[in-house]
């Protein structure tokens, strides 16, 4: 028999609680720095109108035939370039611009790459000085080297050779290179090159295994960029260059323009010819420049 007692003595039942509700799917919502598309995408369009027009009149005058006034390129013709490639030794010219850019590439890189470690990895008394005088030579235009250089080359009977624009090319790159190339070795920690010298590697040892694969990215822009104005200088070639069969692209259309007449169909596909390399490298070189520099040192 159950006393008043052990009834007032048992727990009361915990009283049930209501099933929770579904929570409400949140409104998006659009942040007050946050445009509209179409203020987003007009811009981009007149934009990429205006970078894109000039592009289809070079085009539009290498493909269409001389004398044409249409602005379809039809019927399409290649006889512009023909007539650059063969009469107007645009065959030549290139492969001399090839040359050039490439050994200015390996040059610029190598030595860069050497002075750029010295900087991110030593300490001596005149790094500052040196560094701002680094930066300082970026303000030197190209033209004020060109009598130094005259002279220079003069004495050592390098004029009209490939030789005294390869190294007037790579002397006027190796500042920035060399600034940029060691910002690129800081990314990589310092304790990686410890870790290969315990492990029994020498510093040139632990440099090639550890620290030149974490750096390709890097080397990747800054030789490109090399490339490129080595490809694109005009001043260099012009000056130390006296043999038409040693002249680079850049010389060469300037050699289509004169005085009195200006052959618009050959100047525009000279223009294409000396643009796709360059087109080719920056396509190129641009998933290297996402790509984090030190992404493999920090993933393991």
């Amino acid at each position: 028999m159950i006393t008043k007692e052990a009834t007032a003595a048992a727990p009361a039942p915990a009283p049930e609680r209501p099933a929770p509700r579904a929570p409400r799917p949140a409104k998006r919502r659009r942040a007050w720095d946050e445009a509209p598309r179409w203020q987003i995408y007009l811009p981009l369009s007149v934009y990429l109108l205006f970078t894109l027009i000039p592009f289809y009149w070079i085009l539009l005058f290498a493909l269409r035939p001389a004398g044409s006034t249409s602005l379809v390129p039809w019927p399409m013709t290649f006889d512009h370039f023909e007539k650059v490639w063969t009469e107007r030794a645009f065959g030549t010219y290139f492969q001399n611009s090839v040359l050039i850019g490439v050994a200015t590439l390996v040059l610029t890189t190598v030595v860069a790459l050497a002075g750029g470690y010295a900087l991110a990895r030593f300490d001596f008394r005149i790094k500052r000085i040196f560094m701002l005088a680094l930066l300082c030579s970026q303000f030197v235009p190209g033209a004020l080297l060109l009598v130094p250089l005259f002279q220079v080359f003069a004495e050592l009977r390098m004029i009209n050779s490939l030789g005294s624009v390869i190294l007037a090319e790579t002397v006027f790159q190796l500042p920035l290179s060399m600034i940029l190339i060691s910002g690129f070795i800081r990314n990589v920690p310092y304790s990686l090159e410890e870790a290969a010298w315990v492990d029994g590697c020498t510093r040139l040892t632990s440099f090639r295994i550890v620290v030149l694969p974490l750096l390709r990215p890097g080397l990747i822009a800054v030789g490109s960029f090399a490339f490129v104005h080595a490809w694109n200088h005009f001043l260099f070639a012009l000056m130390f260059l006296s043999d038409q069969s040693k002249q680079t692209i850049p010389v060469g259309l300037n050699t289509l323009m004169s005085a009195d007449s200006v052959d618009l169909g050959a100047l525009a596909a000279g223009g294409i010819i000396a643009a796709v390399p360059v087109v080719v490298v920056f396509a190129f070189i641009q998933k290297w420049l996402i790509t984090g520099f030190s992404a493999g040192a920090v993933k393991g």
